[in-house]
């Protein structure tokens, strides 16, 4: 048997209100939607993973999800003019990720992060 991928599945009544956040603030693509679950993403291959932790590093707490973009600033101003303040960050991490916290409509906390600098 081979895991080919893993879904996060976030509960919420508040399904309009997850929209605003990962499809039109972050910019994924409805890949799913049946009225009771929508699935975003996008096309491409995404590697299949997924990560426990005891905290979020550097003293934080555990994020709910990491999201893994390829411009942090624009995400980051993305998130700001949509109304989604950084609760953390941005910072560049010892371990060589730059990221920042936000919590998504739903209450959950978001890590956004890139690896290695931006030019």
């Amino acid at each position: 048997m081979k895991v080919k991928r893993i879904i996060a599945n976030l509960d919420t009544p508040e399904l309009t209100a997850a929209k605003r956040f990962y499809q039109e603030a972050l910019g994924l693509d409805l890949l799913m939607d049946h009225g009771w679950i929508a699935t975003y993403g996008n096309r491409e291959t995404m590697n299949v993973q997924i990560s426990v932790a005891s905290e979020g590093g550097s003293g934080t707490p555990t994020p709910a999800l990491s999201i893994e973009v390829d411009d942090l600033d624009e995400a980051l101003a993305r998130m700001e003019k949509a109304g989604f303040p950084a609760e953390y960050g941005p910072v560049d991490e010892p371990w060589g990720v730059r990221r920042f916290f936000v919590r998504d409509p739903l209450g959950k906390l978001v890590n956004i992060l890139s690896h290695g600098q931006e030019d």
